[in-house]
């Protein structure tokens, strides 16, 4: 690990001025970056943890929402039952270490192709909050590792609505604990929602084709005859595109026959 400065402030303000200086880097639970540095894939001047900030702990409901601070731990969330789906994803992400530590800003500003929440938030249709504005999750995922953040940009808060069934279903990789495909599927007065990430190389994806199906019919057998195209699905030693692409529709019916 190279040298370089720790930052721990206490506001959401004082993170912000802190970020504004050259090389800084913003530090949620620390799960990826830590040990990107500690093998020197990643460097930087300074280290702004976000940790230490008490506006951006807890979870709060209100209009039918759950609003989760971006510093709040999977652990918390796992902990809190308003949102059965999303508690139940939170608790099965990596193992009670990473869960007690890492955080739910942390891992949607990390935007990870393979990690949990967001599927949820595709899913669910929530609204990351920033310091500077609101982001639909509809606009903020933009690919692999890729986001709507601008830099130095902190995410505050995520709202999720509450929908009113849902399920996830995640094909652990055993090694990493991160999903190979995982499904999160959400059924609203007005539709269904179903977001997929573990599979594509463009990262977290909605499955609109089965959104459309299961909208006029919520049950597995309303799958029937669909496909997902393995052309942009991810092929590794774990396993290949169609592999992964047949997985998205196995999990879809599970999370679906869960939920129902």
């Amino acid at each position: 690990m190279y040298n370089f400065e720790f930052v721990k402030p206490g506001t959401i303000a004082e993170a912000v001025s802190a970020l504004a200086q050259e090389e800084a880097q913003a530090l949620g639970g620390g799960q990826t970056l830590l040990p990107t540095m500690k093998a020197r894939l990643a460097q930087t001047e300074t280290l702004v943890s976000l940790n230490g900030i008490g506006e951006m702990v807890g979870i709060r409901h209100e209009g039918g929402q759950v609003c989760i601070g971006g510093a709040t731990t999977h652990g918390a969330v796992a902990a809190d039952g308003t949102y059965p789906g999303l508690a139940s994803l939170a608790g099965r992400i990596g193992d009670p270490a990473v869960r007690n530590r890492g955080t739910i800003g942390g891992s949607l500003a990390n935007n990870d192709p393979s990690a949990c929440y967001p599927a949820a938030a595709l899913a669910s249709g929530a609204v990351i909050v920033t310091n500077a504005r609101e982001i639909a999750a509809d606009d903020y995922f933009q690919g692999m590792f890729e986001t709507a953040l601008d830099e130095g940009e902190i995410i505050t808060e995520v709202r999720f609505p509450v929908p009113e069934v849902s399920n996830y279903q995640k094909f652990v990789q055993p090694a990493s604990r991160f999903a190979l495909v995982g499904v999160f599927v959400a059924k609203f007065a007005d539709g269904v929602r179903v977001a997929v990430t573990g599979a594509s190389s463009d990262g977290v994806f909605r499955w609109t084709e089965a959104e459309a199906a299961l909208s006029a019919d919520f049950s597995a057998a309303a799958l029937d005859g669909l496909a997902v195209p393995g052309g942009d699905m991810i092929a590794d030693l774990h396993g290949t595109a169609e592999y992964r692409a047949h997985l998205v529709k196995v999990l879809t019916g599970r999370a679906v026959a869960a939920a129902a």
